[in-house]
């Protein structure tokens, strides 16, 4: 990889490493279905262009959009919400053995002792950082992250199964599908008046929502894409790790978040066998880190 493409990679997990900060601080003036629908309003606005009708794939096209926009990222935000963004960070890495489990699952693929081993350490590290007294405190957003994992893992066996559907008009229609659902759901289930809460943030809280619309979604995403277009996964996939380390770092530094030993052991065990998974995958490009 030529010094330029090594520096934009870095860039990239710098960009998704940030984002679960920055959603971290809009989080704490919106809540989670609220700031999910500003967000996927914007990106439903910028990809308008792009929204193509798929027929006779549509059905297939809505379950995705479901899994990857209003359930699945439904869970993430109200687990981000009230657990610390260091420990999301990590536990959103189990969507990679999750993924792998249903791919032999749903569509009979073959796994060989080398991830089984990497699935078993995520796995593993995931329930050392769940057993942390600290962690006890938000418990319910851990669990809630890896309900996301879950549902994001389902709709990426979807994904390899959908043919003839490019990678920003599924975006496109995420962010159709996922913006009215959010909306009707803060309505629904939370308290405050939306459009008060939105004239009453101030520039850093929106500013947290952009980017995470921006940067992570559309900036990351295609940056990703452009690179594994000349790169061999091989090649890309160790550095797609840097995110959460980025993550860490940044929820330490700028959000005060407090690791202890069997945060930092649990999560050096989850990015080993996420890393053993992704170095063993063919189709690593299905399951590139959402951020935020």
């Amino acid at each position: 990889m030529t010094t330029p493409h090594l520096a934009f990679m870095v860039l990239i997990n710098l960009i998704w490493g940030f984002a679960l900060v920055a959603g971290k601080g809009s989080l704490e003036h919106f809540p989670p279905f609220l700031f999910m629908a500003l967000r996927f309003g914007i990106v439903a606005l910028v990809l308008l262009p792009v929204l193509t009708i798929h027929w006779g794939r549509m059905r297939e096209v809505i379950l995705i959009a479901l899994c990857a926009g209003p359930i699945g990222f439904g869970f993430f935000f109200a687990g981000l919400a009230v657990a610390e963004a260091s420990v999301v960070a990590i536990a959103t890495q189990m969507g990679v053995p999750i993924s792998t489990i249903f791919s032999v699952m749903f569509l009979g693929e073959r796994v060989r002792w080398r991830r089984w081993l990497g699935i078993t350490l995520a796995f593993l590290g995931v329930m050392v950082i769940s057993f942390d007294p600290r962690v006890f405190g938000y418990i319910e957003g851990l669990i809630f992250v890896l309900c996301s994992a879950i549902v994001g893992s389902f709709g990426t066996i979807l994904q390899r199964q959908i043919k003839g559907v490019g990678t920003f008009e599924l975006q496109a229609w995420v962010a159709t599908v996922a913006f009215p659902c959010s909306l009707a759901a803060t309505f629904l289930f939370e308290a405050g008046d939306p459009v008060a809460l939105m004239e009453s943030a101030d520039w850093l809280e929106w500013g947290g929502v952009v980017y995470v619309a921006f940067a992570s979604s559309l900036v990351g995403h295609a940056g990703i894409y452009w690179l594994l277009q000349r790169y061999e996964v091989s090649q890309t996939a160790p550095y797609t790790l840097l995110a959460p380390l980025f993550t860490v770092t940044f929820g330490v530094w700028l959000l005060g978040d407090m690791l202890t030993w069997r945060m930092v052991l649990g999560g050096v065990i989850t990015l080993v066998g996420v890393l053993i998974i992704s170095m063993r995958e063919k189709d690593f490009t299905e399951r590139l880190p959402r951020g935020a």
